[in-house]
């Protein structure tokens, strides 16, 4: 069943088709030499900028002034759609209720001048909600808001067309932004926040088109949720729920705690390129239960070294990474700028691991062992067709699972120098596995068929890589490490064209 989209001209098809012609979808040459290092991207160093905005009223724009409480939601109800509205520099703040807010009419704007913030002096649960689409907030800090556990301040309400630009959203709980349709969040930085920067997530599953583009994301999640509520999914820089195409490009994703960029759930058509991801205490990037996407040219260092190094310290010898594809893969069935998942031209240096694929065959729609409770794949959106005995037999043997599959590692430079890392070889580890299906007992993916099928079947591929360092593999199950001669050779025959070196400290 082929479902959404709206990319599918015959224009567009055409191009698709010259494109693919160069093993790239936009019409790059993906490869290179494999010892040539892609150029560093610039690093977004938002958060510390001099504050910047209009330093006079826009013509036409209502002016709010900080010494009167209240003053900007009062004005905003008072004033018509499309007004735009100048933040005189200065402390602004809301009643002390805890639901007093602003609530946007249509095309609003809200421009801080230098030295503007709206503070929720540690009361107030949102800063900007309701549902008028076409808002902008630029030039603003939004800080000291409570926003509740999965709930966020700025766009409480996920409503679409907001544009974020040159703002600050800062040391809020919950998380610091919510996310809707065509929202474009440029130039900001999304730090401190006790959850989440910003959670893409909007009741329905409607957004589409998102833009993360030139933000500083860091030091988020100081509430530490993944220790309070253990094994909840609900922390990092940012996470994507069920977004149906986002360009996440030119930020910088550093010093988070947990996952830098979580993509969980129903992603589809994601291009995640020109990023910094460092030091994050998970994971720089997951994507997980989710389809089709290009990972490329992004710059990925000191990663998963607090989580990484747990897993280990426990014994436990999964291979625990910094890139994690969890049922995942392309999919050519739903339409998007790509078909797979394709890796490539990323620097990955000094991180704890590398790059795993994980297929867990107990997960798929409608098992009880889904983490995602009552969601199903794009492919079959109705859970309850994915039971015995329908699910046993084509079609639904494959599209009740979320698969990881036709994933392409290529032209990427792995780097790792144990004595940076304080770690021994365990920590320089890729994986392609899946564990041994036990669950539940009606389940037709039990025993080793999907290790083998992740492993052999699925089209994930290495290639054209350089590794410096003490590097090891594994593949199809935990039990089985491979070192380069092994991972290279039948029946795996991955990483052809690649060349592997030692280097200092490994």
């Amino acid at each position: 069943m082929v479902i959404k989209r709206r990319r599918g001209t015959w224009a567009a098809a055409l191009l698709a088709l010259a494109l693919a012609a160069t093993g790239c979808e936009d019409g790059t040459d993906a490869r290179q030499e494999p010892d040539a290092a892609p150029p560093a991207p610039p690093v977004a160093r938002v958060c510390d900028r001099p504050a910047s905005g209009p330093a006079k009223a826009p013509a036409g724009a209502v002016t709010v002034d900080p010494a009167v409480v209240g003053d900007l939601a009062a004005k905003t109800r008072s004033s018509p759609p499309d007004t735009t509205f100048w933040l005189r520099p200065g402390k602004h703040l809301l009643e002390p209720d805890r639901y007093a807010q602003v609530v946007p009419k249509e095309g609003n704007s809200y421009l801080g001048a230098p030295g503007a913030v709206l503070d929720g002096w540690r009361t107030n649960q949102y800063a900007f909600g309701g549902t008028a689409p076409g808002v902008a907030v630029r030039h603003l800090t939004v800080q000291r808001f409570v926003a509740p556990h999965d709930e966020g301040v700025v766009n409480h309400d996920s409503a679409d067309g907001w544009v974020i630009e040159h703002a600050r959203i800062q040391h809020n709980s919950g998380a610091g932004l919510m996310a809707g349709a065509g929202q474009q969040v440029r130039a900001s930085c999304l730090r401190g926040n006790g959850q989440y920067g910003m959670n893409a997530y909007q009741a329905g599953d409607g957004i589409r088109d998102l833009v993360v583009e030139g933000n500083e994301i860091t030091g988020n999640n100081t509430g530490d949720w993944e220790r309070r509520r253990p094994g909840c999914g609900c922390t990092g820089g940012v996470k994507f729920w069920a977004v149906d195409g986002a360009d996440i490009r030119g930020n910088w994703v550093h010093d988070n705690r947990g996952a830098g960029l979580w993509a969980d759930n129903n992603n589809n058509d994601f291009r995640i390129e020109d990023n910094v991801l460092e030091a994050n205490d998970g994971a720089a990037l997951m994507y997980e239960t989710s389809y089709n996407a290009v990972i490329r040219d992004n710059t990925i260092r000191r990663n998963n070294w607090v989580e990484g190094r747990a897993s280990a310290d426990r014994g436990d010898d999964f291979p625990y990474a910094t890139v994690y594809v969890s049922e995942s893969g392309g999919e050519p069935r739903i339409p998007a700028r790509t078909d797979k998942i394709e890796i490539y031209r990323n620097v990955l240096e000094d991180n704890w691991s590398g790059i795993t694929l994980w297929e867990n065959a107990d997960r798929f729609c409608n098992s009880p062992a889904n983490t995602s409770t009552g969601e199903c794949t794009l492919l079959v959106p109705d859970t309850g067709r994915c039971e015995r005995p329908a699910i046993a037999t084509a079609p639904l043997y494959d599209d009740c699972r979320w698969k990881t599959q036709r994933v392409d590692i290529h032209d990427n430079r792995f780097e790792l120098d144990t004595s940076v890392v304080m770690c021994t070889a365990a920590c320089g580890r890729m994986g392609v596995l899946a564990n041994y299906g036990t669950y539940p007992d009606w389940s037709p993916y039990k025993g080793e068929r999907v290790a083998e099928a992740i492993t052999a079947e699925q089209g994930n591929r290495w290639h054209h890589n350089t590794y410096r360092g003490p590097w090891t593999f594994v593949a199809r199950d935990q039990s089985r490490t491979l070192d380069v001669t092994q991972w290279q050779s039948i029946p795996y025959a991955q990483d052809e064209g690649s060349t592997f070196a030692p280097r200092a400290g490994g």
